[in-house]
């Protein structure tokens, strides 16, 4: 198992999980997923206002918000075509960091600009919460928040930097987390800059 940081019960990061190569081999495969799944633009329920990060998924399901909720399904919401399978490298990290949790079925793919952010939020749309989440970083660092499982909890910061790796589970599972701002100019690895986040999840219970 690669060294962790514990940053608080149930959150480990993983520093420099990825090397350049697998970064650069992922990025590569990225390209590939999205001009079969182009990136769109998810938007609030209640109000369908533009999240500050465009997406898109691969695997089995895919996470999607627009003014009908938050929901996973099969297939793209504009093209109405499955979504890619993902890469080699994410399903061998998953088997690495998550060895207990049955497959992943989800791998959200958010493209933060220098501008774009993400407010604290639960990953809680998943039927299977006993699983964890795993974050993969690419692409520039970004100033990542965690707090608690109530959002009134007191928060700490910390940089997430690429090639980096990231899970929450059990105590953290449904820890509110976010990502305060990218910081420019910090990466080689992306043209003409920026950040990916690829975030794993498992959607379903077994049995």
């Amino acid at each position: 198992m690669p060294a962790s940081i514990e940053i608080v019960p149930g959150i480990a990061h993983y520093p420099g999980y990825l090397d350049r190569a697998a970064q650069e081999a992922l990025r590569d495969a990225l390209r590939e997923i999205v001009r079969a799944a182009p990136l769109f633009q998810p938007r609030t329920p209640r109000t369908g206002k533009a999240f500050s990060v465009r997406m898109t998924n691969c695997g089995p399901l895919g996470w999607v918000s627009d003014v009908a909720g938050y929901r996973y399904q099969p297939h793209h919401p504009d093209t109405g075509a499955p979504w890619p399978d993902m890469p080699e490298i994410v399903v061998q990290a998953w088997a690495e960091l998550a060895a207990d949790a049955p497959r992943p079925e989800a791998c959200l793919v958010n493209f933060y600009d220098q501008g774009a952010r993400m407010g604290l939020h639960q990953d809680r749309d998943e039927q299977d919460l006993s699983a964890p989440v795993l974050s993969l970083s690419l692409g520039d660092s970004c100033l990542f928040r965690v707090g608690g499982i109530q959002r009134a909890a007191p928060t700490r910061s910390f940089r997430l930097q690429s090639g980096d790796a990231l899970t929450l589970a059990g105590p953290a599972r449904l820890a509110f987390h976010g990502v305060d701002r990218i910081m420019p100019g910090t990466s080689t690895l992306l043209t003409p800059g920026g950040r990916i986040n690829l975030t794993l999840r498992r959607v379903t219970r077994i049995g």
